[in-house]
């Protein structure tokens, strides 16, 4: 990839994790105000802003270790993301309608991410 490819790529996922981040803040607050809502609501709220943060974190690292371990960090955010919208439609807090979107965008930044840093791995060992 030339390096302006490189600068596009990453801008338009630094972009793409901050609005997933949004939309997870903006469904959370939708959540009712007991204890499971104000739980789930921190717990999405925490992860999908970590994977925008650690993306973010990892295009100014300054090291290939760096960055995937950044990289590393946003996936798991991603995946646990996916998880909280999941529980969030189990138990009704959500409809499957509002969450579709969310799963979806949660489960392909997870898989672009898992692609980014397997290329980061087989340079690293070229």
């Amino acid at each position: 990839m030339a390096t302006s490819e490189l600068t596009a790529f990453k801008e338009k996922m630094k972009l793409r994790t901050k609005r997933f981040a949004h939309d997870c803040v903006r469904i959370s607050l939708k959540f009712p105000e007991n204890m499971l809502g104000d739980h789930i609501c921190k717990q999405l709220i925490r992860c999908s802003t970590s994977v925008a943060a650690n993306y973010r974190a990892s295009c100014v690292a300054q090291t290939i270790p760096t960055v995937i371990a950044k990289i590393s960090i946003a996936i798991e955010e991603a995946d646990e993301s996916e998880f909280w919208i999941e529980f969030a439609l189990d138990e009704k807090l959500i409809s499957k309608a509002q969450s579709e979107d969310l799963k979806t965008e949660a489960h392909e930044i997870a898989s672009i991410l898992i692609k980014s840093r397997q290329t980061l791995q087989q340079k690293r060992l070229a």
